[in-house]
């Protein structure tokens, strides 16, 4: 499997979707690889920017060799990768880090929650689990980034912070309005939503897959800047640590320690 590979990437477009959101098609030859829940490895050109930014795979086209990367702009490296336009290039390291398990979820009732930048990741996912889903979304306000495009492929819920649209609160919240169940629960978000998710499983005995946000440097295991607590030893380090980025970013949520 050709993982971990650096290559150039052409901007086939670029929109802006939300507040501070961009929506890029890239295309490479790196599509192939990709698997829902995996991220790239994206390097500004900058010089004071050197450390490439670590972006969720939101959708690919395999047939085209395109891949869809929809990210917030938080920073020089991703405003710089904000002014891209059609016919640009840019470099990027890829596919990187471990996916969701989609044989986990054949012929079960699935909920995939997505909040916040949590939400892009959503979006392949949503297109390769057969079968019942319910698609769960937690924004700030009225700004409902993707929600039409995910809605093409299950029953989609939206929770607002501000009440603005749909259910008022968060994710959690939708689950106890709608009474909705589900035997897995695959998700992306903020740790508060993630600790939530992971107390909910765990109360309701539900098998849930959780992808961790963290910053990462290097993107391939190197430098240890993205560990995270487990309950499982490191077979090479011999401790109850893991690296998000290579032994996640999707974790069985009773795996780790958050």
């Amino acid at each position: 499997m050709a993982q971990k590979r650096k290559a150039a990437a052409t901007v086939i477009s670029q929109r802006q979707i939300g507040e501070q959101i961009f929506d890029l098609w890239l295309e490479t030859k790196l599509t192939k690889y990709a698997h829902p829940g995996q991220f790239v490895a994206v390097y500004p050109h900058g010089e004071s920017t050197l450390l490439p930014r670590p972006i969720s795979i939101c959708e690919t086209d395999r047939e085209k060799g395109r891949l869809r990367l929809v990210y917030r702009v938080a920073g020089k490296g991703t405003a710089e990768f904000s002014t891209c336009r059609a016919g640009d290039t840019l470099e990027i390291l890829g596919v990187l880090g471990n996916g969701f398990p989609l044989d986990k979820a054949k012929g079960k009732k699935v909920f995939l929650m997505g909040g916040g930048i949590g939400i892009p990741p959503m979006m392949e996912l949503a297109k390769e689990i057969e079968g019942k889903k319910q698609i769960l979304l937690g924004y700030r306000n009225k700004d409902l980034f993707l929600e039409e495009d995910l809605a093409r492929y299950g029953d989609v819920y939206v929770a607002t912070e501000d009440g603005s649209v749909g259910t008022k609160g968060n994710v959690m919240d939708i689950i106890k309005v709608h009474s909705l169940h589900a035997d897995v629960i695959m998700a992306c978000g903020p740790m508060p939503m993630l600790r939530a998710i992971k107390k909910f499983a765990q109360d309701n005995g539900t098998e849930a897959y959780i992808s961790l946000e963290e910053r990462m440097a290097c993107g391939v295991g190197a430098c240890l800047g993205c560990v995270c607590r487990t309950t499982k030893v490191d077979s090479h380090s011999h401790v109850h640590n893991a690296r998000i980025c290579t032994e996640g970013p999707v974790f069985e949520a009773r795996e780790v320690d958050i």
